[in-house]
C-alpha cells in the first residue's frame, strides 16, 4: 500500500498516523500491567480524531475495570500466599498426631495381633440403664457382645479386647461396633465414635487439608478428628 506523506493540509499532517516501521513490535508477554495500561492509554489520546474524542464516560470505565482487575489479581495471590500458610500450619499440627490414636466419627476400627484392643465412644441423648454392644466383622458376622452402664449420659466410653465369643483372638481386619440401649420404652440405635491409629499425614490441598492415614489404610482429614487418645 503506497504511503500518504502529505494531505495539503498542515493541520492534518500534525495529527496523522506514525509510519509503520515507528510501531513498536508487539511484545512476547502477553500479561498487561498496570503500566502498560497507561502508556498505551496515552498513545489512545495522542492519535484520537481530535474532532471526535474519546468519550470521558468511555476512559474511566475503561480505567476502573483494569483497576478492578489488578486489584482481584492481587487478592487472588494474597488468599493463595494465606492458603499456603494455612496449610503448612496444618501439617505441622497433623505430624504431632503421627503414632498416636484419634477419635474419629465412623464405628469402624482396625484390629491386629499386636494391638487387639479396639476402643469407641457411645454417644446416648440421655442417661440409659444399660447399653448393648455388638461387635461385627466385615461380612457382618457377630464376633462379640456385651453390656456397659449408660447411667452417665452423654458420651459413654467402650472397649472391646479383641477375643470372639469363644475367647479366641480375631484375626487381624476391620471390626464395627454397633450399640443400642432401651430410651424410654423403645430401643434405639446409638451413635458410635472409634480411636484409629495414625501411622502418617499426607499435606492434601488447600480444599482437604492435611490428611491422616490410618492403620488400616483409611485416611480421614484433620478437621474432621473429634478427640486425641493420650495413650
Amino acid at each position: 500500500m503506497d504511503t500518504v506523506n502529505s494531505t495539503g493540509n498542515p493541520f492534518l499532517d500534525g495529527i496523522r498516523l506514525p509510519e509503520e516501521s515507528n510501531i513498536p513490535a508487539p511484545n512476547n508477554n502477553q500479561q498487561l500491567t498496570q503500566e502498560d495500561f497507561f502508556s498505551l492509554l496515552t498513545q489512545q489520546l495522542s492519535y484520537q480524531d481530535p474532532f471526535k474524542p474519546v468519550d470521558n464516560d468511555q476512559m474511566i470505565s475503561q480505567m476502573s475495570s483494569f483497576s478492578t482487575v489488578d486489584g482481584i489479581s492481587k487478592l487472588n495471590e494474597e488468599i493463595q500466599n494465606l492458603n499456603g500458610l494455612t496449610s503448612s500450619s496444618q501439617a505441622l499440627q497433623a505430624s504431632s498426631l503421627v503414632g498416636r490414636k484419634v477419635l474419629i466419627p465412623t464405628n469402624v476400627g482396625h484390629v491386629t495381633p499386636a494391638e487387639p484392643e479396639l476402643k469407641g465412644v457411645v454417644s446416648t441423648p440421655r442417661p440409659i440403664d444399660e447399653i448393648t454392644v455388638r461387635v461385627e466383622d466385615e461380612n457382618g458376622q457377630l464376633v462379640q457382645t456385651f453390656k456397659v452402664d449408660g447411667r452417665a449420659g452423654g458420651n459413654v466410653e467402650v472397649a472391646w479386647d479383641g477375643l470372639d465369643k469363644n475367647g479366641n483372638p480375631v484375626a487381624e481386619g476391620n471390626y464395627s461396633i454397633k450399640a443400642s440401649g432401651l430410651v424410654g420404652s423403645e430401643s434405639q440405635d446409638l451413635a458410635v465414635s472409634t480411636y484409629a491409629h495414625v501411622t502418617s499425614v499426607s499435606l492434601g490441598n488447600a480444599s482437604t487439608g492435611a490428611i491422616l492415614n490410618l492403620k488400616g489404610g483409611s485416611g480421614i482429614k484433620l478437621t474432621d478428628v473429634l478427640a486425641v487418645s493420650e495413650s
